[in-house]
């Protein structure tokens, strides 16, 4: 450590010929904190170029070098991090590294200890990959419950000596480099202006955030969404995603995961509840695998149907016309429209409220049950198989108008779909409008240019993701002849379920647009030969609507779950009003079932146009805190609701009488049964999260 007298070095004459003021980064604290920070980033640009040449066989190409800049933006990102307690060392008032020695010993320490855990990290990820193929995370902990079997494992498998004899040299060689940098704390200091100090800090600051957000370019300042390990997630060589992850930082987000995956235990209890519930035959241990057949209803057709999911952001059943909204004229007339002219379904619920839980639950046919943050960040599981893998003759999309990123949904996407084309906020030509992205509008304009490109003897399936019917309720200058209205009182709206005007216009111009978009297809044609799937993923923020709604859905928590779904498609399906209870994980099976495709369903989901093996088809719901939610299921008479464990168990009635009465004593075999399928699906989705991950 160094330990000579700084008051005796820093009362040394001023330099006579350098009296003027110099710029900012001739500071020794600038100069000093700049070392570490480069020295920090070296050090993980050195294990990335270990790791690139020596763990894996990839050949340099775009698609490397893309990965590589990812995971050099990570890396910056942690030496910034680390540096950033040497940064508060460096300017406290009176009391810091130019001043004292043993701030400046403090420092050293800290540099010393952090580069040892760096290197100790990036050693045992290194082994952790060439072991098992991926980079550390949270579930090497279990190496630690046999410390002497790990410890003999390592000692045989690996080179430990020559291991601790490289980390000793690291340590040493950044120490030099640290104690040396610290000697120009101690020279001459050169005197530098008010202007170029603030300058100066404005600069570092600058440094900090961007270099901490991981972003340069293409930054929606509405809704600037930091970089995220899902960013390196974007090939299906695995080598090329672990390449773009930094060990320390992925270690740390795995971390977040900390609720247990599932209890084994439970999802063999309920397991034959559940495998007659989704029909399926001859299961052996846990498994919910089964092959499902042609359906006897499947389409006629000479080119497989186009198939388009929307997804209605923030769109509960409650604010349409078609479910009885109050306000005339109608909030929705071309969803109403939709509703008279396709298969309307009136109690269709999602399983767990949230755009992120809908997203995942409508492709993987899996409820999102976590209670840990959502299932798309969760990185141990984001790869899934999904039946829309077995639309094979299908050209795939995905089309959302802000940033993919969010909720690392970029990542669950592209692994569990690989053939899939995403485009997002930087692929359009429209101008962002807001936090979401572009508008609505703009986005149906520039998807049906895209839709109207392809082959009409190759189908597609697209998914577009809506956002405008989301605060802040933007309404975009271009909307075509949309226009607000402002001719309704707060009381008209709250007997309406809606709390504000923006609100309410904000579902008028989610339905106007969709009727936008409906007529672009009509136009490009390629309607005539599609299946346009609608559904909300959640109600927003409601006020009372058991004036105009079934009391069950406000008594029992039901509206945020209850949204629309229809099916539209004029050549293929008449209109039908159904009321039988349905789920938003049954969307895929049933599309399988529409195209008479033979395909592995390994999810909850089952075929709406298909006999249910229960009789009075039963769906999932999941309310209140996430973090320890009510779970049930509802059916065409009852909503079985209970605390995850089983506890406070009630079965009410829906549709008829007085919604919060327990009814379980008065129906004992129907409370039992749906009481075991609710906790069923529970227990088995917690395992078949994992279990379903290739």
């Amino acid at each position: 450590m160094i330990s000579a007298d700084p008051v005796t070095e820093l009362s040394m004459p001023p330099q006579t010929q350098d009296n003027a003021s110099v710029a900012w980064w001739y500071s020794r604290r600038v100069q000093y904190l700049a070392t570490v920070a480069t020295l920090y980033l070296l050090v993980n640009l050195g294990f990335r170029l270990i790791f690139l040449f020596g763990f894996t066989d990839l050949e340099i190409n775009m698609e490397v070098l893309n990965s590589f800049w990812i995971g050099f933006k990570f890396d910056l990102r942690l030496a910034i991090l680390l540096t950033l307690p040497v940064l508060v060392l460096a300017t406290v008032p009176r009391f810091n590294l130019v001043t004292k020695t043993p701030i400046r010993n403090l420092s050293n320490g800290y540099v010393f200890i952090t580069l040892a855990m760096l290197g100790l990290v990036y050693i045992i990820d290194l082994g952790h990959y060439q072991y098992l193929g991926k980079r550390i995370d949270s579930t090497a902990l279990r190496f630690f419950e046999d410390p002497l079997i790990s410890a003999a494992m390592v000692w045989q498998s690996y080179p430990v000596v020559w291991i601790s004899i490289g980390l000793g040299l690291l340590l040493l060689l950044g120490l030099a480099i640290v104690n040396w940098s610290q000697r120009m704390l101690l020279r001459q200091a050169r005197p530098v202006s008010r202007w170029q100090k603030t300058l100066g800090a404005v600069s570092i600051a600058a440094v900090v955030i961007v270099g901490t957000h991981g972003r340069i370019f293409e930054i929606n300042l509405h809704n600037p969404v930091p970089l995220r390990w899902n960013d390196a997630i974007t090939s299906e060589n695995h080598a090329v995603n672990a390449l773009g992850l930094n060990p320390v930082l992925f270690l740390y987000d795995t971390f977040e995961q900390r609720e247990s995956p599932y209890d084994e235990a439970l999802a063999i209890e309920y397991h034959a509840d559940i495998a007659h519930y989704l029909d399926v035959p001859n299961s052996d241990g846990l498994s919910l695998d089964r092959m499902i057949s042609p359906a006897d209803h499947r389409l006629n057709f000479d080119t497989p149907p186009n198939i388009i999911f929307i997804m209605l952001e923030s769109l509960g059943a409650s604010r349409l016309g078609a479910y009885g909204n109050p306000i005339q004229p109608s909030p929705s007339p071309n969803l109403d429209d939709l509703a008279e002219n396709g298969l309307f379904f009136t109690n269709f619920f999602v399983p767990v409220s949230g755009t992120a839980r809908t997203v995942w639950a409508s492709l993987t046919g899996l409820p999102d049950v976590l209670s840990v943050k959502t299932a798309s960040r969760n990185p141990f599981i984001t790869h899934q198989r999904v039946v829309i893998n077995n639309f094979q003759e299908h050209e795939k999309f995905y089309f959302i108008g802000g940033a993919a990123g969010w909720a690392n949904m970029s990542a669950f996407i592209q692994q569990s779909i690989p053939d899939i084309e995403l485009y997002e906020e930087q692929d359009w030509q429209s101008p962002i409008a807001d936090v979401w992205g572009i508008s609505d509008y703009d986005l149906f304009t520039e998807v049906d240019g895209i839709l109207s490109q392809k082959p009409t003897d190759k189908p597609f399936f697209a998914y577009i993701q809506t956002a405008g019917n989301h605060r802040p309720f933007t309404v975009p200058d271009k909307n075509g002849d949309f226009t607000t209205r402002v001719d309704l009182d707060e009381e008209e709206l709250s007997t309406a379920g809606f709390r504000s005007l923006a609100q309410f216009n904000a579902v008028r111009l989610l339905d106007y647009n969709i009727g936008h978009f409906i007529r672009l297809a009509e136009e490009s044609g390629y309607l005539d030969n599609s299946i346009v799937v609608l559904f909300g993923d959640h109600n927003n923020r409601v006020t009372r609507t058991d004036g105009f709604m079934p009391a069950h859905f406000d008594a029992l928590d039901l509206d945020g779950l209850h949204v629309p779904m229809i099916i539209y498609s004029p050549r293929y399906l008449s209109h039908t009003t159904r009321h039988e209870a349905a789920s938003l994980v049954d969307l895929m099976p049933t599309m399988a079932g529409l195209l008479g495709n033979t395909y592995l369903n390994t999810t909850m989901g089952r075929d709406l146009n298909a006999t249910a093996p229960e009789g009075d088809r039963s769906v999932y719901i999941q309310t209140s805190d996430k973090r320890f939610p009510i779970i049930g299921v509802v059916n065409s008479r009852f909503a079985l609701r209970m605390n995850r464990d089983g506890g406070n168990a009630r079965l009410h009635p829906v549709n008829n009488g007085d919604p919060r009465q327990d009814l379980s004593e008065k129906f004992p075999d129907e409370f039992e049964k749906m009481k075991r399928t609710a906790r069923g699906i529970y227990e088995l989705t917690r395992y078949q999260m994992y279990a379903n991950a290739p």
